[in-house]
C-alpha cells in the first residue's frame, strides 16, 4: 500500500510541462449529456496549472491526482466533478482541492462530497469574498477557502464568516488569483501538515489551522 501522501486536484488539468509531477489522471465530460470518461488533455485554460504549481509550492513533494473537469470553456457541471470526486476517492487520496464554485446545489454531488468525507478525505473548496453562496464549498464539512489580501505566501487567515472558514494568499500567474488560488494554496498547506503528522484528523487540521491563523476575522476596510 502506497505510503506517500495523494493529493486529489479537480480542476481544468495542468500542462505538458507538469507530468512528471502527475501521478494519475482522468478527464470527465459529458457528451449529449451523458457522462464520459478517458484520458485527460493538455490544460487549455491556465487554471489547473496555476493551481497545481500554487498547492504543490506549499506541500512539497506529494502524489498527485488530477481530475479534469473543464476543457476549452470555463463550463462544468455537478456530475462530472461528482464523477472526479469518486474517482480521487479510489485513489486513495487525502485531500481534494477544488478551485472552483457552481451556484446550484445537486443532490449528485452533494452526496459524493458526503461519501468523500466518510471515506476520511478532507474536502477544500473555494468561495467567493462576497455573493451568492457556492458548491461544493456550502456542503457541510467542506473546508471553505477565499482570497486575502492580508496573506503574504504562507499565511493563513480564519475568518469564521458566513462567506468562508479562512483565507489565503491570493496572488497567481497568468491572471489566476483571488480564491481559486487561496484555496490551493491553504490545500498545500494542509498537505505539508498532513505529511509531518501523519493520521491527523480533520478536527486536528481544523485546530492548527486555527490556531497558526496569522489573522483572525474578516478584514476591516477602513471606508465600509
Amino acid at each position: 500500500m502506497a505510503t506517500e501522501l495523494a493529493i486529489g486536484i479537480i480542476d481544468s488539468g495542468f500542462s505538458p510541462a507538469q507530468s512528471a509531477l502527475v501521478s494519475a489522471s482522468r478527464r470527465f465530460w459529458l457528451d449529449a449529456g451523458e457522462l464520459q470518461e478517458g484520458d485527460t488533455q493538455p490544460d487549455a485554460l491556465g487554471h489547473g496549472r496555476e493551481v497545481l504549481d500554487t498547492l504543490t509550492r506549499e506541500a512539497g513533494p506529494v502524489r498527485l491526482c488530477v481530475a479534469q473537469v473543464f476543457a476549452e470553456r470555463w463550463q462544468t457541471s455537478p456530475l462530472q466533478i461528482a464523477a472526479a470526486l469518486h474517482w480521487l476517492i479510489e485513489q486513495d487520496v487525502a485531500l481534494v482541492n477544488m478551485s472552483l464554485g457552481l451556484r446550484n446545489d445537486r443532490p449528485v454531488l452533494r452526496e459524493a462530497c458526503v461519501l468523500a468525507q466518510a471515506s476520511g478525505v478532507l474536502l477544500c473548496a473555494s468561495s467567493p469574498a462576497q455573493g451568492e453562496p457556492v458548491y461544493p464549498a456550502s456542503y457541510p464539512g467542506v473546508i471553505r477557502i477565499t482570497g486575502d489580501a492580508r496573506c503574504a505566501p504562507g499565511q493563513w487567515s480564519w475568518l469564521n464568516s458566513a462567506q468562508a472558514d479562512f483565507g489565503a494568499h491570493v496572488a497567481g500567474a497568468n491572471g489566476v488569483s483571488g480564491s481559486s488560488v487561496g484555496c490551493a494554496a491553504l490545500s498545500g498547506v494542509i498537505a505539508g501538515f498532513l505529511q509531518r503528522h501523519p493520521g491527523a484528523s480533520r478536527e486536528d487540521v481544523l485546530l492548527w489551522l486555527r490556531e497558526s491563523a496569522a489573522f483572525a476575522g474578516p478584514e476591516r476596510r477602513g471606508h465600509d
